[in-house]
């Protein structure tokens, strides 16, 4: 398994949680990005990254209205800065004893608890698992950008799963949105939309 660390939960959930993070911490997880947490022997907690927000600090007030800042002056407070960079999670499953469950985790994350970002087999294996049954903690989380989100994870997924030789997963997943959002419209044009412009090859073989 992979072992970036990308930081440790602020505050948790059952439906998600908030990530602290270094700067220098930053470089590795994306939009979209499907994290773990793994807590007692067994089980661990899968997530999708949907929000990084920086908040800023006194300093930082007093340095943006400044003239001539120093690049050292900058690096300084970026690496040293005591804000930490958070990053929102939706959790979409879990795993128990080795079995992916895409169901909300029966325990949530714990304050600092160390994420990790998944690799590909991770991100294979969980998304791999049932039959897309996670895309439904994505579509019911109304406060997000559901399209944006998807088209980044179905973007990242693809990849992974065309090495492995499942070429079609992305049409597959698209074709189940289509089935999950039909009672939607209004929805389901907009996810398509986006996914038309990110992941072409998911929409141009629905059509």
């Amino acid at each position: 398994m992979t072992t970036i660390e990308i930081g440790r939960t602020l505050r948790a959930g059952t439906t998600g949680f908030v990530v602290g993070c270094r700067v220098s911490q930053i470089d590795a997880p994306s939009f979209g990005a499907l994290v773990r947490v793994p807590l007692e022997a067994g089980y661990q907690i899968y997530g999708l990254l949907y929000d990084i927000h920086i908040d800023d600090d006194g300093l930082v007030r007093q340095l943006v209205t400044a003239e001539g800042i120093d690049e050292a002056v900058i690096a300084d407070n970026r690496v040293n800065r005591n804000v930490p960079i958070e990053m929102s999670v939706l959790a979409v499953g879990y795993q128990q004893d080795g079995q992916v469950f895409h169901l909300l985790p029966p325990r949530p994350a714990l304050s600092l608890d160390a994420i990790y970002l998944c690799d590909d087999e991770e991100l294979r294996n969980f998304t791999s698992a049932g039959r897309f049954g996670y895309f439904r903690h994505i579509l019911r989380a109304n406060d997000l950008p559901v399209g944006d989100l998807l088209a980044a994870h179905l973007n990242q997924v693809q990849d992974v799963q065309v090495k492995a030789g499942n070429e079609k997963w992305a049409l597959e997943a698209t074709q189940e949105l289509i089935v999950l959002l039909r009672d939607d419209y209004a929805t389901l044009m907009s996810v398509i939309s986006t996914l038309a412009d990110a992941v072409p090859e998911a929409w141009n073989g629905v059509r």
